[in-house]
C-alpha cells in the first residue's frame, strides 16, 4: 500500500530478504501498510501472521542528508541492542539500499500508547496517583539512555562530545537565522546567558535530544511502565542531562504548570521527586539543572520556529499548530530569559 511519491516495496524481495535475516514469522503471507506520522521518513506496517513488525526508510524524494539520517539511526538502534534501554527491538537492518532501493530497518511493532493520540490513556486520564508513574518512567528512560556505554557498544564518532556546551549557543542561531521571519524577545539575553554559563565539565552520554512524552510509548494498563523511546532524529553523544531538563519543559519551577504544556499535567509529581529519581538512577548530580532548563527552553523554541515559519512563508501548514506555535515559542524563549534572569551568573561546576 504506497501513495504517490512513495517508494513502491517489491513485497517478494522483502519478504525473502525477512526470511534470510530470520525475521518473525517466516513461511507467512506478508502484509503492509503505510504508516501515517513519519515526519522524516516512511513508516510501514508489516504483518506476517501474528507478527508485527514496522519498516522505517527514507521517502522517495529524500536527499542525502535524510539517507545519511537514517543510517545514523540504524547504528543507534544496533547499539542499544541487549541495553536496559526500552526500544522498538531491530529485526534487520539494509545499510546499503541494495534491497529496495534505499537504506532501511525493520523493527519490532510495540504493543503501547503514545500520549499523542488523544491524551493520556485510561487509566492515566482520571487516576491522577496511577499518572505520577508516567512522569518517573519518562525520567528514568533519560537516565536509562544516557547511561549506556556508547564507546563499549561501538557509538565512537557518533557524535561530538568535546566542545559540546560550547557549539549550542552559536550553531542554533545559526540554524535559526536561516529561516527567521520575528523578532523573539529574550533571544539574545538568553543566548548571552548561556554562553557565560555552560558547565566547566560534563559526563559525555547517547542524549535523544528531543526527549519528552511526544516522543516516547507507555504499555497499556497498570503500572506504568515506558515500552518504547522512539524518533531518533535528534540522537547524539551529547549531554544526557538535556534530556532531563526536556522533560521538565511542562513546569514552573517546583510544580508542573496549572495550564499544562500540550499535555495535562495535573498530578504529576514535584520537580525535586523527579530530579531525585534521575539521580537515583543515573548516578549523576542534577545540582545544575536550571542552565540546562534554560538551554532546553531556549532550544525547543528555536526548533519549533522552522515549522512556524514554514507556515509563515507557504501558508501549508495546519492552522491549529500554526496558532498554537505562535504563542508557545515566544514563551518558551520568554520562559528561558526569565530564568536566566533569576539565576546567578558565571561558568557552572563539573560532575
Amino acid at each position: 500500500m504506497t501513495t504517490a511519491g512513495e517508494t513502491q516495496l517489491d513485497q517478494g524481495v522483502l519478504g525473502r530478504w525477512l526470511d534470510a535475516n530470520d525475521a518473525p514469522g517466516s513461511g507467512e503471507e506478508l502484509l503492509m501498510e503505510l504508516l501515517k506520522g513519519g515526519s522524516q521518513n516512511t513508516l510501514y506496517l508489516i504483518r506476517r501472521g501474528p507478527e508485527r513488525m514496522v519498516l522505517r526508510m527514507p521517502g522517495a524524494r529524500a536527499d542525502a542528508a535524510r539517507i545519511d539520517g537514517l543510517l545514523r539511526e540504524i547504528r543507534l538502534v544496533r547499539a542499544l541492542s541487549g541495553t536496559d534501554v526500552p526500544h522498538a527491538e531491530l529485526v534487520a537492518a539494509d545499510d546499503t539500499g541494495t534491497v529496495l532501493g534505499m537504506p532501511f530497518y525493520v523493527m519490532r511493532a510495540i504493543d503501547g500508547w503514545s500520549p499523542m493520540d488523544g491524551g493520556w490513556e485510561a487509566p492515566y486520564d482520571t487516576d491522577l496517583a496511577a499518572r505520577r508513574g508516567l512522569a518517573f518512567q519518562l525520567v528514568e528512560g533519560a537516565a536509562k539512555l544516557g547511561g549506556v556505554d556508547w564507546r563499549g557498544q561501538g557509538l565512537e564518532g557518533f557524535g561530538r562530545p568535546d566542545g559540546f556546551h560550547e557549539r549550542q549557543v552559536d550553531r542554533w542561531l545559526t540554524f535559526l537565522d536561516a529561516y527567521k521571519v520575528r523578532e523573539l524577545p529574550g533571544l539574545d539575553e538568553a543566548s548571552d546567558w548561556l554562553r557565560r554559563n555552560r558547565p566547566a565539565h560534563y559526563q559525555p552520554g547517547i542524549m535523544h535530544g528531543d526527549y519528552q512524552f511526544a516522543n516516547v510509548m507507555f504499555a497499556h494498563g497498570e503500572p506504568a511502565r515506558l515500552a518504547a523511546i522512539v524518533d531518533w532524529e535528534m540522537t547524539t553523544v551529547g549531554d544526557p542531562l538535556l534530556d532531563l531538563a526536556w522533560c521538565l519543559l511542562g513546569y514552573d519551577g517546583e510544580n508542573p504548570r496549572q495550564d499544562g504544556f500540550y499535555l495535562d499535567m495535573s498530578g504529576m509529581p514535584t520537580r525535586s521527586e523527579l530530579l531525585g529519581h534521575y539521580e537515583k538512577i543515573s548516578g549523576l548530580s542534577t545540582e545544575n539543572i536550571d542552565y540546562y532548563l534554560v538551554l532546553a527552553n531556549w532550544k525547543l523554541g528555536i526548533v519549533l520556529e522552522k515549522t512556524y515559519a514554514a507556515g509563515v512563508r507557504t501558508g501549508k501548514v495546519d492552522p491549529n499548530i500554526q496558532d498554537a506555535f505562535g504563542s508557545m515559542i515566544p514563551r518558551l524563549i520568554t520562559t528561558a530569559a526569565e530564568l536566566a534572569r533569576s539565576l546567578p551568573s558565571g561558568p557552572t561546576g563539573g560532575r
